[in-house]
C-alpha cells in the first residue's frame, strides 16, 4: 500500500485535511438577526418581540394550536411529563435504546422508567413490544425519531389511545421531518424540540414544546412561573431561530439528497448498512445519519472504525450507550432480553450533519474516507503501517 493510500490513522494524507465542516453555518440572515436585536435592545430585555413571534412561527409550521420555548430540549421532556400530569410511582415507556436524558427525565419526576425493546431495521422503538411492555402503573410513553430513523406514529398513537396513555414525541433529532403525513413532534400529546449547539435549529441551547392541548400548554407555562419565568428561552436566542425556522425544509430536502447520494456510494460495503425505516411514507429529519455496523463483516471492531474515518477528517462516532447497560436493575423495568438494544449499543455508528449541507464534492469525500478505510482495513486491525 503506497503513502497515498494508507489510512490517516497509520500517517497516510486524510481524505478531508481541514476536517469536519464547522458547525453552525455561517449564515447572513442570522447576523442580521443578531445585528436587529442589537440595535434595538431587544437582545437584553426579559420580555420583547422575538420568543412570542418564535412560539407562534413554531405552532403555525407544525399547525399545532401551541408552542411553548424553554432553556433546553432535555429540560423540555421533564416540563412535558409535568404539563401531563405523571408523577411519582407512575411508568413510563422509553426505548431500551435512546437519549439518557429521557430516562433521567422519568426519575426526575418520581416516575419509573421502562425499557422497550427496538425495531430490528432501525434501532429505534418497536411500535410491536409495546402493548406487552405495558403495565398496571404504565401511563405515558416517549417516543423518539433517532439516527434518521422513524417511529410509525399512527400505530403508538393508536395503541395509546387504547390504553389510556400519553404521549411524548421527542423530535429534538429530525425538526421538520415528516411521519405518515404530518410533522414530527405533532403526532403526540407534547412533542419536543430541541436547539441545542449541535442541533439543525441552533442557539446553542433551547428548546420547545409542542401541543394541541390547551390544559397541557397551561401546566407547561405555570409550572416555569416562579415569580418569573425559570429555564426560558432568551429573546437573542429566539431572535437567530427565527431565520433558521424558514430554512429549515429547504435544508431538510439537501441533507436528505446528500443522504441519498452517500449510501447509494456506499452500497456494497459489508458491514456497514443505513438504518432502514418500515413506514414507508414520511421523510426523514438527519441531524445523524445512523448505521448498523458489523464489525465482523468490515473486518475492524466499531471504535476501530470510528477513530480510523476520524483521522481522515470526517465527523463518525459511535452511537448511544442503551439505557439498561451499566444501570442498576432497580431503576428501571425491563422488557424482554433487549437483543435489539445490545445490537444498538454494540453496533450503531453515526455521522453528524454539517457536511449533508456541503456539496456533492464534500458528500463524495466522506465515501471516499469510509472506502479507503475499508481498503486498508488489515493494516489498520494490525495497527501499524508495516503491515501495509
Amino acid at each position: 500500500m503506497t503513502t497515498a493510500f494508507l489510512p490517516a490513522l497509520l500517517g497516510g494524507p486524510p481524505v478531508r485535511p481541514q476536517g469536519p465542516p464547522d458547525w453552525p453555518l455561517p449564515d447572513l440572515d442570522v447576523l442580521d438577526a443578531l445585528q436587529s436585536a442589537y440595535r434595538d435592545g431587544s437582545w437584553g430585555k426579559y420580555h420583547g418581540p422575538h420568543v412570542e413571534a418564535l412560539e407562534a412561527k413554531l405552532a403555525a409550521y407544525h399547525q399545532v394550536e401551541f408552542a411553548h420555548t424553554c432553556a433546553s430540549g432535555t429540560f423540555a421532556v421533564e416540563l412535558a411529563l409535568r404539563a401531563l400530569k405523571i408523577g411519582n410511582g407512575d411508568e413510563v415507556l422509553l426505548a431500551a435504546y435512546d437519549f439518557g436524558g429521557n430516562f433521567l427525565a422519568a426519575h426526575a419526576i418520581g416516575a419509573h422508567p421502562v425499557l422497550v425493546e427496538v425495531s430490528a431495521d432501525n434501532w429505534n422503538l418497536d411500535a410491536n413490544a409495546l402493548e406487552s411492555a405495558i403495565g398496571p402503573a404504565t401511563r405515558a410513553l416517549i417516543v423518539s425519531h433517532l439516527h434518521g430513523g422513524l417511529v410509525p406514529m399512527r400505530e403508538v398513537m393508536a395503541i395509546a389511545e387504547a390504553r389510556g396513555l400519553r404521549v411524548i414525541e421527542d423530535a429534538a433529532q429530525s425538526p421538520g421531518a415528516t411521519i405518515q403525513g404530518r410533522k414530527a413532534g405533532t403526532w403526540g400529546d407534547v412533542g419536543i424540540l430541541s436547539f441545542g449547539g449541535s442541533k439543525l435549529l441552533t442557539a446553542g441551547r433551547g428548546g420547545a414544546l409542542l401541543t394541541r392541548h390547551a390544559d397541557a400548554h397551561q401546566r407547561a407555562r405555570t409550572w416555569q412561573n416562579r415569580g418569573n419565568t425559570v429555564s426560558p428561552l432568551s429573546e437573542l436566542q429566539a431572535a437567530v431561530l427565527l431565520p433558521q425556522l424558514g430554512k429549515l425544509d429547504a435544508r431538510n430536502a439537501q441533507r436528505a439528497a446528500s443522504v441519498r447520494q452517500f449510501c447509494n456510494r456506499l452500497h456494497g460495503i459489508p458491514g456497514l448498512t443505513a438504518l432502514v425505516n418500515s413506514c414507508r411514507d414520511g421523510e426523514p429529519g438527519y441531524y445523524k445519519l445512523g448505521f448498523q455496523y458489523d464489525s465482523t463483516a468490515f473486518g475492524m471492531p466499531r471504535e476501530r472504525f470510528v477513530a480510523a474515518v476520524r483521522a481522515e477528517g470526517i465527523a463518525f462516532d459511535v452511537g448511544f450507550r442503551a439505557l439498561h447497560v451499566g444501570r442498576s436493575p432497580k431503576r428501571f423495568r425491563q422488557v424482554g432480553d433487549l437483543t435489539q438494544a445490545d445490537r444498538a449499543h454494540e453496533g450503531c455508528i453515526i455521522l453528524h450533519h454539517p457536511v449533508l449541507l456541503g456539496t456533492a464534492s464534500e458528500v463524495e469525500e466522506v465515501a471516499q474516507a469510509v472506502e479507503k478505510v475499508y481498503a486498508g482495513r488489515e493494516a489498520l486491525r494490525h495497527g501499524g503501517a508495516r503491515d501495509a
